[in-house]
């Protein structure tokens, strides 16, 4: 079907097809955004536009990045890095929501069994004590967790207090990401962006190069080939293998040094997806889904194991506040090892498509 598709068409139509589609979906989440109410359901209505207007963006973007000899060339490359800026700017609040909701889950699962930690026993501050309440931490036994089997009971002990000290810096950068997507919804620069998509959507301009979509798809798979090629999937191969704990106990340049590749890897990994989806037309291939959903839990366990490390880093917090985000931090640099174990099971797989 998508064989058939693309010999009735020409490079330009097919281009120009998919191009309109995201953006009217571009256009219509936006209207969708413009239009949601202040109430609960208008909130959650309000999120779900914006995340799919930065998909929209997301895959505008790679278009316009893969196919560009399609394109004209000055227009193509001023309209790019102002969707990645939107894209970037929109997706802040959301990363920090999920990061936040994440550490906490590692941390209530880490501690043991539920429960409230009493004021004595946790000496919680206020907002320690709100935040324990609201998530149920465990309460340390007098006899200490480790007797009982349960977790140590340092780490149940210093979780409240981790739990809101991550609290209070997360939901203050997501604060500032939120305030900072809405200064980007009234800019000129935003309007600018939006013109152009909307004259994108009636009118896509073309240059008068005739080459075909085949050898610019290939050459975005060949990236990634290139990259995966560079990653350590021997090693990733065998589960357990600590090698994402041990960096991440480097220091932090040394850290992102390590997950460099593999985020590289995310990001041609989704080029490769979306230039597929021009030439298949909605076509899913289940291999590629799959090592792009590991990839995304690698760089979400990346980044909340820097963020447990930089709370770590707070000056005059607790022992037991430490060993708690040590631990988190350790637990999540394996999160990162078990992402990569499966991106190398995903990717080892046969290529299945969709009907």
């Amino acid at each position: 079907m998508a064989q058939q598709h693309l010999d009735e068409s020409t490079a330009g139509e097919v281009l120009a097809a998919h191009l309109r589609a995201q953006a009217t979906e571009f256009l219509r989440s936006l209207r969708l955004h413009r239009e949601s109410t202040t109430d609960a359901q208008g909130a959650e209505e309000s999120l779900e536009a914006a995340r799919a207007l930065r998909r929209a963006a997301r895959r505008i973007g790679g278009t316009l990045h893969t196919f560009r000899p399609l394109l004209d060339q000055e227009w193509a490359t001023d309209l790019r890095p102002e969707l990645a800026w939107l894209s970037g700017t929109l997706a802040r609040e959301h990363a920090y929501a999920t990061r936040l909701e994440r550490l906490l889950d590692a941390l209530h699962r880490l501690s043991g069994a539920p429960g409230v930690p009493s004021p004595a026993e946790a000496d919680v501050t206020s907002v320690g004590r709100r935040s324990a309440r609201r998530n149920g931490w465990a309460q340390p036994s007098p006899q200490g967790a480790d007797e009982q089997g349960g977790a140590p009971r340092g780490l149940t002990v210093g979780a409240a207090k981790a739990a809101a000290l991550l609290e209070r810096q997360l939901t203050l950068a997501r604060t500032r990401a939120h305030s900072t997507a809405l200064q980007a919804f009234g800019s000129s620069r935003f309007h600018a962006v939006a013109d152009n998509v909307a004259v994108l959507a009636s009118e896509v301009p073309l240059s008068a190069s005739r080459e075909a979509l085949e050898p610019l798809a290939a050459k975005a798979e060949s990236n990634l080939a290139e990259a995966v090629a560079a990653l350590p999937l021997g090693q990733a191969g065998h589960p357990y293998n600590a090698e994402a704990l041990v960096h991440g106990l480097a220091a932090e340049a040394a850290n992102e040094a390590q997950d460099a590749p593999w985020l590289k890897a995310r990001a041609l990994l989704r080029l490769h997806r979306y230039a597929q989806e021009v030439l298949r037309a909605g076509g899913d291939d289940f291999r590629l889904t799959d090592a792009g959903h590991a990839l995304d839990r690698h760089r979400e366990a990346a980044d909340a194991a820097s963020a447990a490390a930089s709370a770590a880093r707070t000056p005059r917090i607790a022992p037991a506040t430490a060993y708690a985000l040590g631990v988190l931090h350790a637990d999540q640099r394996h999160e990162v090892e078990a992402a990569r174990f499966d991106f190398h099971q995903a990717w080892l797989r046969e290529a299945v498509h969709t009907p």
